[in-house]
């Protein structure tokens, strides 16, 4: 009879959150419960519990999940930009990507209408110290880590708001399946440049 590899908690509550970042880009946000999870990684319900204390709990621990792995992938394309081996609009697709085709747009939304209001902090939070990241000493005033800041808004709020309805969105408006990212992409390379730094510079 075989016996269940024993993991250390953090293999296991990685374990956890991968499973249920594949439940919800198979099936959906809803289909994100302590029971699917478990049942997918052969573990109990109270071993989820443990690590997530419940079913929202796990929810914006894999909103934080999805953030930290795409910010990874989007700070790889920063740095590959600056070294001439990428460009801005790497950048731009790994955020819409991370919403649409990683499923935290729609997480993000099923959260906040079953009440989770706090759930896109953490994907705001990660995206905004990636941002922070991108010009660390060549942004040290006010208003520029004001603009700064005001674009990582912008790419958000773009990136979620096309996850959700931006294929019905540019069909009606006769407009390019690529219409927001291109716009995204124009909107987060002129703001980075108004504060003296370029992203597609070495």
């Amino acid at each position: 009879m075989a016996t269940r590899k024993r993991l250390s908690p953090e293999e296991s509550r990685l374990a956890a959150l991968e499973a249920a970042r594949g439940l919800l880009i198979e099936t959906g946000p809803q289909s994100v419960t302590l029971k699917a999870v478990a049942g997918r990684i052969d573990r109990t319900h109270a071993n989820l519990l443990h690590h997530f204390g419940s079913a929202a709990g796990l929810q914006k621990a894999l909103a934080g999940h999805l953030a930290a792995t795409v910010c990874d992938a989007i700070a790889d394309a920063v740095r590959a930009s600056r070294a001439g081996l990428g460009s801005p609009r790497e950048v731009v697709d790994l955020a819409f990507d991370a919403f649409d085709k990683e499923g935290a747009g729609q997480l993000a939304s099923w959260m906040i209408l079953t009440g989770n209001e706090d759930a896109l902090a953490p994907i705001v939070e990660t995206i905004h110290e990636l941002i922070d990241e991108i010009a660390p000493g060549e942004c040290s005033d006010q208003a520029g880590l004001m603009r700064l800041h005001e674009a990582t808004l912008a790419l958000v709020l773009m990136a979620m708001g096309d996850a959700l309805i931006g294929n019905a969105l540019t069909r009606s408006l006769g407009l390019p399946d690529t219409a927001a990212r291109d716009r995204a992409e124009r909107m987060l390379v002129n703001s980075i440049a108004s504060i003296g730094v370029d992203i597609a510079s070495a």
